[in-house]
Order: C-alpha cells, then structure tokens, then sequence
C-alpha cells in the first residue's frame, strides 16, 4: 500500500466518524471532512433533517465551514474526503469552490455524480476539474447506509 493510500484511510476514518454523528441524529449517515497539508480544516455531516435545508449535505456543510476558515470561496490545494459519492448539488459545489481532489468511499448508482451516473467534477467542458480517487474504505462506507436504512424499513 502507497503512502497516499494509507493517509487517504486515515481521512476517509474520519468522515466515517462524521456519519456515525449524523446516524445518531436521525440523519442519512455521510460524513466529510477537508483537509490541507494533512491536517483538517473542516467537518461535515448530513443536516438536512435537523435544519429542513434541502442543501445541508455533509459536503456542503463541510465546504462552508473550510471557506469560513479560510476566509475565501476559494478552497484550492485542498482535499474533500467523503464517504458517499457526491451527488450533483454537491459535484457543482466541489467544482465551483476549486477543490483540487476529491476521495469519496461507496458508489452511489442512484445519483453519483463523480463517475456513477455523470461525472460532473472531471467534464472538460466546465472550468475546473479535479482528481478523484474513489473506493476508500467503500465496505465500511456503504455498510453505515445499509445499517441505516435496514433498520427503518
């Protein structure tokens, strides 16, 4: 296993400590974190529930929170760690807040928006991209959202 890999475990552990928070709030279970030169600046769970803000994904929240401590929209030389594939909303935000990678852990087939149904964060024809390293800890990702919603159906 390559560095990167093993420092990309350690955030992606991270942002599943993030979805356990936003599990034990009634909350679809994704976490994200933000991190540059391997420190975090900036954490983020799903609100949507808590706030009634349909925007309150774990990403945005997360990006909102790197922007304050940077102080600036743009959040270049930075990576975003999630735990569940970006869905649109979240892929425009990515692009348009110039994070420069992007490393997620599940799939999500039904509204994936870095390579599942589109991918929004490498389309040339829009004015960033960015790396994506997909796969992260994928089994203990997708396992919290299993959990979650095996246990309310």
């Amino acid at each position: 296993m390559d560095k990167q890999t093993i420092i990309d475990i350690s955030f992606m552990r991270e942002a599943l400590k993030e979805a356990e928070v936003a599990s034990k709030l009634g909350e679809v279970p994704v976490g994200a974190v933000i991190v540059v030169d391997n420190s975090i600046i900036a954490r983020g769970h799903n609100l949507r529930e808590l706030t009634g803000d349909p925007t309150a994904h774990a990403e945005i929240v997360a990006i909102r929170k790197a922007a304050e401590v940077r102080k600036h929209w743009r959040l270049t030389d930075m990576t975003l760690y999630v735990t569940l594939e970006p869905c649109p909303m979240c892929a425009g935000a990515i692009v348009q807040a110039r994070i420069d990678r992007l490393v997620f852990g599940a799939y999500d087939p039904k509204s994936g928006a870095a390579g599942s149904l589109m991918n929004i964060l490498q389309d040339k024809r829009l004015n960033h991209q960015l790396e994506v390293t997909a796969g992260i800890l994928a089994d203990d990702c997708g396992k919290i959202l299993k959990d979650f919603f095996k246990d309310r159906r």
